[in-house]
């Protein structure tokens, strides 16, 4: 219960890109668009991290880096790679794709790099 308190926003972010990984998507003339989903799969995951950091630090007085790379860096890229995964073998319609896989990963490290020096500087006003 404590998690819900703390990281609301994540776990409703982490719902999202479940319910995004899983469905099948309409066709609209952004399918026409030359790899845009490269560019959604990067900004989702920066999004979620950058919030999945705020809230990290907002509810903590000390960062600790112990903490932060296993949850904030290499959990979600895990994260990732199960989705991946996931839609391969549990979906008829959607296939892993490495390339997905590589712009969630960026979007994460980017996220890491934005909140070490943004999102912190932001909440310490």
């Amino acid at each position: 219960m404590n998690y819900l308190k703390k990281y609301p926003l994540s776990i409703l972010i982490i719902g999202i890109i479940l319910f995004l990984s899983f469905f099948n998507p309409p066709d609209t003339p952004l399918n026409e668009v030359t790899n845009i989903d490269k560019v959604l799969h990067f900004l989702m995951y920066f999004g979620f991290c950058v919030v999945l950091w705020f809230e990290y630090f907002r509810s903590h007085e000390q960062a600790k880096a112990s903490r932060l790379i296993p949850w904030a860096i290499i959990a979600p890229i895990v994260f990732s790679g199960l989705i991946e995964i996931g839609q391969q073998t549990l979906t008829p319609t959607r296939a892993a794709d490495w390339w997905d896989f590589l712009f969630n990963t960026l979007g994460c490290l980017v996220a890491a790099l934005f909140s070490q020096t943004v999102t912190r500087r932001i909440l310490r006003r």
